[in-house]
């Protein structure tokens, strides 16, 4: 194996620059710290058009949730600025709700599929190592543990390994379970649904409203809600939001959106 190229993703920036100041001293590894979900979006975009791209990513459970006490890894050696690459977030920058920690795991796998990201938390929680799995992870490891057990996890995850404290195990396929069967439910739903439905449905979890769907299927308003109600009947829910968290269980993705002329998409987080 050689060198491996590892960004830290943590909005407590001591934390995050104490941590990758540690993994630097390794001889094989170069590391990064980014303060959050954007600054970890620029740092994998310049890294891919450079074509040097993160073998690793090490990414805060609770990336984005607001002010948290103080953690410290344990045999972090102190601060030294010279040994780290870190990319602070201004503190004017606005947080981003979209790349909380799983959110920038799930955009990771869908946008390069090729780095493995390692969750690191501040407690262990059976539900979210679970969602965490679902997401792309392909570990869980908490904040506190060495930094010996935390290079074994960077060098395990390249190798295809996926690693969870052997406490969590237990609940964690519990979860996982419970999570199949309850999309295996959702799924029989949806299918229920006729195709036209089933097109509204998409339409629905891409966020479009009534009008918006009636212009792309190029049906009448009245038709439309119908339709909806229908899906919404057939689903066994009483809102768009539940009909689109069920379909969303069940794998079903939003229907593409095509901007029109006139429209100016922007991927948040993509370098200007």
């Amino acid at each position: 194996m050689g060198r491996i190229r590892v960004l830290v993703v943590d909005d407590h920036r001591i934390f995050a620059e104490s941590l990758a100041a540690a993994l630097a001293a390794e001889p094989d590894v170069d590391v990064s710290a980014a303060g959050s979900g954007p600054a970890a979006q620029r740092c994998l975009d310049r890294a891919s058009v450079d074509n040097r791209r993160y073998d690793v990513l090490l990414v805060d459970a609770d990336l984005g949730s607001g002010p948290r006490p103080p953690v410290t890894l344990a045999a972090v050696p102190p601060l030294s600025p010279q040994s780290v690459a870190a990319e602070r977030r201004p503190p004017a920058e606005p947080r981003d709700p979209v790349l909380d920690g799983l959110a920038l795991v799930e955009r990771v796998r869908a946008d390069y599929p090729g780095t493995r990201t390692v969750v690191l938390a501040e407690r262990d929680d059976p539900v979210r190592a679970a969602r965490a799995l679902q997401a792309g992870a392909s570990g869980w490891v908490a904040k506190d543990c060495s930094l010996s057990r935390l290079l074994a996890v960077v060098r395990g995850v390249l190798r295809d390994e996926t690693h969870l404290p052997p406490a969590l195990l237990t609940g964690v396929l519990r979860e996982l379970t419970a999570a199949r069967r309850h999309r295996t439910e959702s799924e029989q739903l949806v299918e229920s649904l006729t195709p036209r439905e089933q097109e509204v449905l998409r339409c629905m979890v891409a966020g479009l409203g009534r009008k918006a769907v009636a212009e792309r299927l190029f049906l009448s308003p009245h038709t439309v809600r119908t339709h909806m109600q229908n899906v919404l009947g057939k689903l066994g829910v009483h809102s768009t939001l539940a009909a689109v968290a069920l379909a969303r269980r069940a794998g079903v993705g939003p229907v593409e959106l095509v901007p029109s002329a006139g429209d100016v998409v922007e991927r948040r987080g993509q370098l200007s």
